[in-house]
């Protein structure tokens, strides 16, 4: 009998009493969902209990050499653990994924470690996919900080889950611009229809706002190199979405600063949260202030 693990603030605990079952049965969705971790026993855990074990037909951990229990927490649950080895160029690890896995199903879903299922997300997930019209679909995700749900603040939306070979993430020549092995901000651009999932996965990093600061220090180095990548080569801004544009477009500019700040406080909401949306809005304006500045130091 296989036991999957749970996040405990102490420890990690086995429940044996639940049962991962090897094979799919005929109820399981027609469903590839795809985890690309490094170094996640923290929020793996959590993510992977709430996926269950009878919902997809596949579970595939995308690992990047992890170092710590990432690997026997996946393989625990009965997940399928593939290695990723990043060369430093194009594909990164989703496009490599969507490249060289032999998909034995229709359609695919990308969750990051620290992304939940909800009961609500599962029950229209379902419905979803049966639809024939549909190339793939936006989803949205509650964005959890300091330990609550934040009420305000710029929404969260991805497009994570498409059917296989309608597409692939934006492809981006960067040579090792930073240690990001796998695709942060590049969108999937997916040929057909899209639709949108209205009920939200949950957000949330069990790390910490250290770990925040840290990914979001790597985040503004890959944005600064590709914004002044994007501005040598017209081209490369073919199939960027209308966000894209504006925020290219203000990148260079120190007004994108406060621009940021009052239109995730003000203009969203943030202030319904109090401090906490205070200081999520100072920390996400701060982000684009270290890319300000990187555009700056690279003028100069």
């Amino acid at each position: 009998m296989k036991t999957t693990l749970i996040y405990n603030p102490q420890e990690f605990t086995k429940l044996k009493s639940i049962s991962i079952k090897p094979a799919y049965n005929i109820d399981t969705l027609d469903l590839t969902i795809a985890i690309p971790v490094k170094n996640e026993e923290l929020n793996l855990p959590k993510c992977l209990a709430a996926i269950g074990p009878d919902l997809a037909r596949h579970i595939v951990v995308i690992d990047s050499c992890s170092t710590d229990n990432t690997r026997k927490i996946a393989e625990d649950f009965g997940a399928e653990v593939i290695d990723f080895y990043w060369d430093g160029k194009f594909p990164k690890k989703r496009n490599w994924f969507l490249r060289n896995y032999r998909f034995k199903t229709k359609w695919v879903l990308f969750l990051d470690a620290d992304e939940y299922f909800t009961a609500a997300f599962k029950s229209e997930l379902q419905s979803a996919i049966c639809c024939e019209d549909k190339a793939g679909y936006w989803l949205s995700y509650s964005v959890y900080f300091l330990g609550k749900k934040l009420k305000g603040g710029y929404p969260l939306r991805k497009l994570a889950l498409f059917k296989v070979g309608s597409g692939e993430y934006e492809k981006i020549d960067e040579h090792k611009w930073s240690q990001l092995d796998m695709e942060v901000h590049e969108h999937p651009i997916i040929i057909g229809q899209l639709g949108v999932i209205k009920s939200k996965i949950d957000h949330y990093d069990l790390r910490g706002t250290s770990n925040f600061v840290l990914k979001h220090n790597e985040y503004a180095s890959w944005e600064a190199e590709r914004y002044l990548k994007a501005k040598n080569n017209p081209n490369s801004s073919d199939g960027w979405t209308i966000q894209q544009h504006i925020k290219y477009r203000l990148m260079s500019s120190v007004l994108i600063i406060p621009l940021f700040f009052c239109g995730s406080f003000f203009l969203y909401g943030g202030f319904r949260d109090g401090i906490r949306g205070f200081a999520h809005a100072i920390l996400r304006m701060s982000y684009y202030m270290q890319i300000y500045c990187r555009i700056r130091e690279h003028r100069s």
